[in-house]
Parts: C-alpha cells; structure tokens; sequence
C-alpha cells in the first residue's frame, strides 16, 4: 500500500469518529500537511507530517503506518508519533483548562427572565 486517502487516514487513527467528520475538518481548513491546507482525497504516505485540529487539541504528528480498517485504540496509537513539542502544548492547554474557573449564570428560578433573554440576546448581539 503506498498511500491512503487522507480522511480514511485519519478516522483509521482515531483522531475523528467518523470518516464524514474527518472529511469536514479537511473541507475546514483544519487539516494540514507541510504548511498547507489539504482536501479529503489527498494521499497520506509514511513521513509526512500532518498538523490536526480537533477538539482534543492541535496535534503535530508524523505518519508512521498506514492503514483502511479502523481498529483498536492501540493498533491506532502505531500509525503516528506526536512531536514532543505539540504534546507539551496539549498537557499546557488542558491544564490552564483546569484552573479556568467555569461560567454559571444563576437565576433565583431556574431560568431566565424575558428581560434577562433579552439582555443576553443584546450582548450577544441578536437584537438592538
């Protein structure tokens, strides 16, 4: 096998769920191999080194092993090495993650008013 379309690649290795999500990142711009942006159909061959964006992070990796069939997360895990560098990035984003206190809006019954709807609708910049 010399190469794999590049959406399969990415679905066999886990990075996507699906083979039609990693598709739409491809279509998205969030795929990337040497610096540009790549389409769904463009072969991935061992070596080359890809730049994912995902919800997990941004992932530098380089194509070890190809492979069609989507299989168990530790056959997925041979496919690709990540840069040590894009793996001290993703610990540092998930760690500043943790410390970030989370967003709550409390209302006194449970949900808000038609005033308080409109003044987030207003931020928000729904309405005038």
């Amino acid at each position: 096998m010399e190469g794999v379309r590049i959406d399969k690649w990415l679905w066999a290795a886990r990075f996507f769920k699906t083979r039609s999500q990693a598709a739409g990142a491809c279509e998205l711009g969030r795929i990337e191999c040497r610096g540009t942006p790549v389409k769904a159909s463009r072969e991935v061959k061992p070596g080359d080194m890809l730049l994912i964006r995902n919800g997990g992070g941004d992932f530098h990796v380089e194509v070890l092993g190809l492979s069609l069939m989507r299989g168990p997360a530790a056959v997925a895990q041979t496919l690709y090495r990540e840069t040590d560098e894009s793996k001290a990035m993703r610990l540092k984003r998930a760690e500043e993650r943790k410390l970030m206190a989370p967003f709550e809006i409390s209302w006194e019954d449970g949900r808000p008013s038609k005033k308080d709807r409109r003044d987030i609708d207003k931020l928000r910049g729904r309405r005038f």
